[in-house]
């Protein structure tokens, strides 16, 4: 009996020393548990609070994002004019009455480019005719416009004329 009594001693204090040590692991898991939840709360209302930021940012940002890009495209809207006026003032020079001399003819005009518009002013002409009013983009050709230059726009499919007043002619839609 003594024996038993000994080996039972032993086994509970086997019994109590797991217990104590089961405990402290217990004990660290939910102090884990509890740094876990603490975390996992704080994550959140981080979330929530940026979701706030973002949806009131957002539009803010868009905004200011939509006015670089048009900002953007009138930069390179500008260039590019500046490009297209360069390229038409170099290679599509209105005539001049020396190239008419020239060429010897008999019924020579003294002024002829006094009152004609340069190809860049005619495409400009069509451009704000079409911008301003989209309904009626035509524009009437007088003698200010060089018929050489309304034949080069037409024949290369950049205006069109009116179908019913050969007059008239607008920019071609380009797609």
């Amino acid at each position: 009996m003594l024996k038993l009594c000994s080996e039972l001693e032993m086994i509970a204090a086997c019994c109590k020393a797991k217990k104590s040590n089961l405990m402290e692991t217990h004990e660290r898991e939910q102090t884990w548990l509890e740094k876990r939840k603490e975390v996992l709360i704080a994550a959140t209302n981080h979330v929530e609070r940026l979701k706030i930021e973002r949806e009131t940012l957002s539009e803010h940002s868009v905004l200011l994002d939509t006015k670089k890009k048009i900002e953007k495209m009138k930069h390179y809207q500008d260039d590019l004019m500046e490009t297209l006026e360069d390229i038409l003032e170099n290679h599509f020079p209105l005539p001049t009455s020396e190239a008419n001399a020239s060429k010897k003819k008999k019924n020579a005009l003294p002024d002829l480019n006094a009152n004609l518009i340069s190809l860049n002013e005619i495409l400009e002409l069509l451009m704000n005719k079409t911008l301003e009013t989209p309904h009626d983009p035509y524009v009437t050709i007088d003698e200010k416009f060089w018929q050489p230059y309304v034949e080069m726009l037409l024949r290369y499919s950049i205006a069109v004329r009116h179908p019913e007043n050969n007059v008239k002619i607008r920019l071609e839609t380009f797609c």
